[in-house]
């Protein structure tokens, strides 16, 4: 799927269950790799990224079976250093996996070649390099210089006792190099050179090194100790808490949304520092409630801008970005130059594509500002292979606009089901779609439905009949496929309560002619057209909802309609009803002609090969031959009501 387009949302509200957290199960598939013992990892992430990581211990010598079709794993730890000495592993834009790797085939006594996408041989790896040749590692560049791809051969005897590494860049070095210590079965004394970023992940590499028996001595953040001859030991069975960043998108819903959304799987007990993103949507106005497995947000005022240091959760910082389009006032984000290296450079990305909704953005070395636009717009937005600008754009459509996501199998690097969780808690604005033959009435019906909901309406076949028009007048022919769409794709057009204007000109009345009509019919059967249209179209979706008729409104326009209705009348119904109102207009017809050309209409149109006119399989059928305009009125708005209830 190369794209997919996200309804304008009216809110939010529901229960979601987290998928586990990727920091988590990178780490525990490692530690429970290089154990003693069999290891139980219960709830691991099913994604990309836990692919690549079991994908790669398979390699190396490690045996895992998955129990059944459940997410938990039972590991057999290999007792230390990896027992195959020679492989050559792919592991596509992990990080967390790349990062941990090197460290422990540095010290694994082994000849390794390690590679990724291009993007992974874009994000540096040369302070880990740094510090692995510090404990004798011979590491050697295939590429740039302090990037991968990489070539790992057996380390040198070296009886150092204390390296040095950044901590500026990223704190996946310095978890590599912790995760690995134990293997040399020495002491070491790491020390970290500069501002340790993203503490709280360091935290849950700690956390969980005790869980497999290795205990490491803390310094402030500046230096980390470990004593001699530690091994890591099986805890036997270990759960992986849901995963605090993906909360992030669902707890930012409920405050965006009104919700209450409530997140399970993380809560005031998680091990995980993203789980203070709450925090900073409580800074914003929002109402947070939490309990040791829970949190739950909601919201009854607008959001308000703020001003933040959000060097301890970076990667839940992004939805505080998307976030601030929904605020009052800027809202800055403050020493978040972890982002440049990244699945992308999230800096520059979230600012391209912030601007691309209306958004004001200040781009800084290490920081972001964003103003929201007084009225959002609908975009398409670009992801760059990075899940996270997927997940974080999906919030757009709540601010009542259209989303298209590009590229959204890019989810799958962490949580493959999200969109179709996302849809679960948010409710789109709604559609009522009437479709049927000519002169069925559909058009009246529907402008009725929409006045007494309080919903806009769409007269999609004005949008046709408005394209022949202009066709006409600038002399453009039926057949010229490339130049009709090229003008339905400009057209000056403007909907007003009681007529419908071309280039500034009321032309209602024009509209509604039988020469006008026909040529709508044939153009309507043109690809490029229909396609010219279908945006426009989608942008009259606008809370509180739409009314919306045509002859393909429900299975093509609006598939997700909420309410579908198939409208007609026999032929002579209709003719009588054409007949009458072209009279009353002033205009001269014939009622035999008029049978003759809707019959041939109707032919022409259930026989074309773009959106035939037919009943879809799941609308209505509403046959007003002998019904008035209120009792075709009410139909439809009894149907509505009930689905509403159901």
């Amino acid at each position: 799927m190369d794209f997919l387009d996200l309804p304008p949302l009216n809110g939010a509200h529901g229960t979601v269950k987290l998928p586990g957290s990727k920091s988590i199960s990178n780490r525990v598939l490692l530690l429970s790799a290089l154990a003693q013992g069999t290891t139980l990892v219960k709830d691991l992430l099913d994604s990309d990224d836990t692919q690549v990581m079991l994908a790669a211990l398979t390699q190396l010598g490690v045996q895992w079976t998955r129990q059944g079709d459940t997410q938990d794993y039972s590991i057999e730890g290999v007792a230390g250093a990896f027992p195959v000495k020679q492989a050559t592993l792919f592991l596509g834009n992990a990080g967390t996996a790349f990062r941990s790797l090197t460290a422990a085939l540095a010290l694994s006594d082994g000849d390794y070649t390690l590679s990724g996408v291009a993007r992974m041989h874009e994000r540096p790896i040369g302070d880990l390099v740094d510090a692995l040749r510090q404990m004798g590692a011979q590491i050697d560049y295939l590429g740039t210089p302090g990037y991968p791809p990489l070539h790992i051969r057996p380390a040198q005897p070296h009886a150092v006792g204390e390296i040095s590494v950044r901590g500026d860049v990223s704190s996946q070095f310095l978890t590599g190099l912790l995760l690995s210590a134990p293997l040399t079965g020495r002491a070491l004394t790491v020390r970290v050179a500069g501002e340790l970023i993203s503490k709280p992940y360091i935290e849950i590499t700690l956390n969980l090194m005790r869980r497999y028996g290795v205990l490491v001595e803390r310094t402030d953040w500046s230096s980390f100790n470990l004593a001699a001859g530690q091994v890591y030991r099986s805890p036997a069975e270990i759960y992986v808490e849901g995963d605090a960043s993906s909360a992030s998108y669902f707890l930012a819903a409920g405050a965006i949304g009104g919700g209450p959304v409530r997140v399970e799987g993380v809560g005031s007990a998680s091990i995980q520092g993203d789980i203070r993103f709450a925090e900073a949507l409580q800074l914003m106005g929002a109402q947070v409630e939490m309990g040791d497995n829970w949190v739950s947000v909601s919201s009854s005022v607008r959001l308000h801008g703020i001003d933040a240091d959000f060097n301890h959760i970076p990667d839940a910082a992004m939805t505080i970005a998307v976030a601030a389009l929904f605020a009052e006032g800027s809202t800055t984000l403050r020493n978040i130059g972890s982002w440049r290296v990244k699945e992308t450079d999230r800096i520059h990305a979230m600012a391209t594509e912030l601007r691309k909704v209306g958004a004001t953005v200040e781009e800084g070395a290490d920081s972001l500002r964003v103003t929201p636009p007084a009225q959002l717009q609908a975009a398409t937005i670009d992801t760059y292979d990075d899940h996270r600008m997927a997940m974080c754009f999906s919030l757009v459509a709540l601010g009542g606009v259209g989303i298209r996501i590009n590229d959204p199998q890019c989810v799958n690097k962490t949580f493959p089901g999200y969109f179709d969780v996302f849809a679960q808690i948010t409710q789109a604005v709604p559609v009522i779609a009437i479709d049927g033959p000519s002169a069925s009435g559909k058009g009246t019906v529907a402008g009725r439905v929409a006045e007494a909901l309080g919903f806009h309406y769409l007269d999609s076949g004005a949008l046709y009949r408005l394209t022949a028009l202009a066709a006409a007048r600038h002399s453009v022919a039926l057949e010229d496929e490339a130049a009709l769409a090229a003008l339905a794709l400009n057209l000056n057009v403007a909907f007003a309560a009681d007529k419908i204007c071309l280039e500034s000109e009321d032309v209602s009345d024009a509209l509604r002619t039988e020469a006008v009509g026909n040529a709508a019919s044939i153009i309507a059967a043109l690809p490029a057209v229909r396609a010219a249209l279908l945006a426009r179209q989608h942008a009259f979706r606008q809370a509180p909802g739409l009314v919306t008729d045509g002859r393909d409104m429900g299975s093509v326009v609006f598939p997700d309609a909420v309410t579908k209705v198939f409208l007609t009348a026999s032929a002579e119904a209709r003719a009588e009803r054409r007949y009458k109102q072209l009279k009353e207009k002033g205009f001269s017809a014939n009622l035999e002609n008029l049978l003759d050309e809707l019959r041939e209409r109707d032919a022409r149109d259930a026989a074309r090969s773009v959106a035939p006119l037919q009943q879809g399989a799941d609308a209505s059928l509403l046959d007003t031959t002998h019904l008035s305009i209120d009792q075709a009125v009410n139909a439809v708005l009894g149907e509505y009501k009930a689905k509403q209830i159901a």
